[in-house]
């Protein structure tokens, strides 16, 4: 093998180390190039009729972190509210995210309207732009791996909340809150399963062969 020929394995090194980073966030600063190179891979993902509906938001202003982090707390609260027994004992120990403890913000939206009225693609399946924006987010996340930085998406918000607080048009969707930065270690499990809220399903439990019948064997 050539090398210049790629090695799939780091590849999969990368996926496999993939992380929700919560509680490892160093703080540190994002080097600009690191950043920019970061960027530009969300930036290449693919995207239905070519009508890349993703922007990127750069939020390092702490006191607008600050304000989200009071919101996702109170949403973590509601919630927490729902459980019971061991349920609300084990989310009681599960850390939501790392909002001000990383180095900045980056939140994605989805605009429906760039490319229409006629977007390629979309005619049949609405939702086919934003699963391009979910790849946008994959693609920044294996990167961000990859440069050595850990990920946190945030999903404990109202979306018209975080419209409001950073001033995103009525017809643009916020998708996620990622928080960016370098990071003092990945943890070899994802943090449910040390915590012990889920395990991650067998590959065997979630292939199906032909039609979608539960325990269809090959």
């Amino acid at each position: 093998m050539s090398s210049a020929t790629p090695n799939p394995s780091d590849l999969y090194d990368v996926i496999n180390r993939r992380r929700d980073v919560r509680s490892e966030f160093t703080g540190g600063p994002v080097p600009d190039d690191v950043l920019h190179r970061v960027l530009t891979a969300a930036h290449r993902a693919p995207s239905v009729g070519l009508s890349q509906p993703w922007d990127f938001v750069l939020v390092r202003s702490e006191a607008t972190r600050r304000a989200f982090k009071e919101h996702v707390l109170a949403e973590r609260s509601v919630f927490a509210a729902d459980l019971t027994g061991e349920r609300a004992d084990t989310f009681s120990r599960i850390k939501v995210e790392g909002i001000v403890e990383s180095s900045l913000g980056v939140v994605v939206t989805y605009d429906a309207e760039r490319g229409s009225p006629q977007v390629l693609g979309r005619h049949a399946i609405a939702d086919a732009g934003l699963y391009s924006v979910c790849l946008a987010i994959q693609n920044l996340w294996l990167a961000s791996t990859a440069e050595g930085l850990g990920v946190g998406w945030v999903s404990f918000y109202r979306e018209e909340f975080l419209r409001r607080l950073l001033d995103i048009p009525g017809g643009v969707r916020p998708v996620a809150w990622l928080c960016l930065g370098p990071v003092r270690e990945l943890a070899t499990a994802p943090d449910l399963e040390r915590h012990g809220w889920r395990r991650r399903l067998p590959l065997e439990d979630v292939v199906h062969y032909e039609t979608y019948q539960r325990g269809h064997v090959r």
